[in-house]
């Protein structure tokens, strides 16, 4: 049988430094697993994480993101930028592993040393980031990757998770999905820094870009005043500069196929990175960001501590007084806590 291999945060930390990429996949699969080096070893690279710019690229299942992410990525070569990528993926049913493995369609990134690719679960989070998604992020940042770009299950409405998570999130449409656009669903229109039409090439798309344009003229709610008081925790933000309301987002059609409107997409990619620095805006994002991390750790922390205190037959008990409408769920709920002093 083979030895397992005996592993240290500061031999994982020093081959991160150093570009080692098996120390980086491994400490990767210490995060997403949760093994007991997890969160020391996160608490080592925390401080040297920070510096890359996080790019969200989400939409409708059909869009074409995986295709577009693998364009971005060459793209940001040529020009000298290294690259992490997280593809979110559904969770398998059978192994809890992701489902579809976007690495498949990113053939074109293999070999490269300046990318890293890594395709996770969305194991059951409703947005489909879940909480390792973001831990993977801060391994990738403190690896040294200079751009980070998240590619999201593409669920639809319940997408908007992503937005508190990236520093530029790029909504991709694309003509002829049954739906004309897809942004017209709820969150999703409010938290796109840049729309992508894909597939550009197919009839319908001209139509797509109008409707975007004409939605955009209506106006959209402030994504930063939806995220801070509707889904984080209250923080007290830092001011932002006048500029910062003059953002409208681009909207670029792309054929990701044939690698047409890659460039001008990535320019705007930049333009909003350095709107978000000049602005101050970067500051609300990292503090909006770090808000949400400590709301998703504090949920799956207290939910398990309640769990680990309840006697299985006490939880039994009210789960069958729910389903027979003798109690309500809040109620329940209320007991659970009130009984494990939570």
């Amino acid at each position: 049988m083979p030895v397992a291999r005996t592993e240290t945060v500061d031999a994982l930390a020093r081959g991160l430094r150093e570009g080692d990429r098996r120390a980086l996949a491994r400490a990767i699969s210490h995060v997403e697993d949760g093994t007991p080096l997890a969160r020391p070893l996160l608490a080592a690279l925390y401080p040297q994480a920070g510096r890359a710019h996080l790019i969200g690229v989400t939409g409708a299942p059909g869009t074409g993101k995986s295709t577009l992410v693998n364009g971005l990525a060459l793209a940001y070569r040529r020009r000298g930028l290294t690259v992490g990528i997280v593809a979110v993926d559904p969770t398998s049913p059978f192994t809890g592993g992701a489902l579809l493995g976007d690495r498949v369609r990113m053939r074109d990134l293999a070999g490269d040393p300046g990318i890293f690719i890594r395709s996770m679960a969305t194991r059951g989070s409703l947005g489909g980031l879940a909480q390792a998604t973001a831990d993977v992020v801060i391994v990738l940042d403190a690896a040294g990757f200079e751009r980070i770009l998240i590619e999201t299950v593409g669920v639809g409405q319940s997408e908007v998770e992503i937005a508190s998570t990236a520093h530029t999130t790029i909504v991709v449409e694309a003509p002829g999905l049954g739906d004309e656009v897809q942004a017209i669903k709820a969150g999703v229109l409010e938290i796109a820094d840049i729309f992508a039409v894909n597939k550009a090439d197919r009839e319908g798309a001209d139509r797509t870009v109008t409707a975007l344009k004409m939605m955009l003229g209506q106006g959209v709610p402030d994504k930063y005043h939806i995220m801070h008081h509707g889904r984080l925790l209250p923080v007290t933000l830092p001011p932002l500069e006048p500029a910062s309301a003059s953002w409208v987002p681009p909207i670029h059609k792309t054929i990701a196929t044939q690698n047409q409107g890659i460039a001008e997409l990535l320019d705007s990619i930049e333009a909003h990175r350095l709107y978000l620095e000049q602005s101050g805006t970067r500051q609300w994002r990292d503090r909006l960001r770090a808000a949400s991390e400590l709301r998703m750790i504090l949920r799956d922390v207290l939910l398990a501590r309640v769990l680990d205190r309840t006697p299985v037959e006490q939880l039994d008990r009210l789960v069958g007084a729910v389903a027979e409408r003798r109690l309500d769920p809040y109620t329940a709920a209320r007991q659970l806590l009130d009984s494990t002093a939570v």
